[in-house]
């Protein structure tokens, strides 16, 4: 299924995500994505862009997992920005069969 994508800061978006169910936090287990990225599909993406400093970027991915739980995962929009974070890009766009566009 091909994500929704989304303009918010962070703040926003956890709040929207949040009511949307999407309580779990993923960046206390960036490694299990890392090593088992098949468990996990990217629901929504939302990227935010700070108005002048690039730094501010940042990206929230809403993920359901194989075993139906709902949570969020927040990265730096970088090359810098991780392994999970590099993982669930790629997982965004290989199972999109597009590139993501922001």
């Amino acid at each position: 299924m091909k994500p929704t994508y989304h303009y918010a800061p962070v703040s926003e978006a956890l709040n929207i995500l949040r009511e949307k169910g999407f309580t779990y936090d993923f960046n206390l287990h960036e490694n299990d994505i890392v090593k088992n990225p098949h468990k996990y599909e990217i629901k929504h993406v939302y990227r935010y862009e700070g108005d002048s400093d690039p730094a501010d970027e940042a990206v929230v991915y809403a993920i359901k997992t194989a075993s139906g739980e709902n949570g969020v995962f927040v990265a730096g929009y970088s090359a810098k920005s991780g392994n999970a974070a590099n993982v669930l890009a790629k997982l965004c766009i290989e199972n999109n069969d597009q590139q993501c566009n922001f």
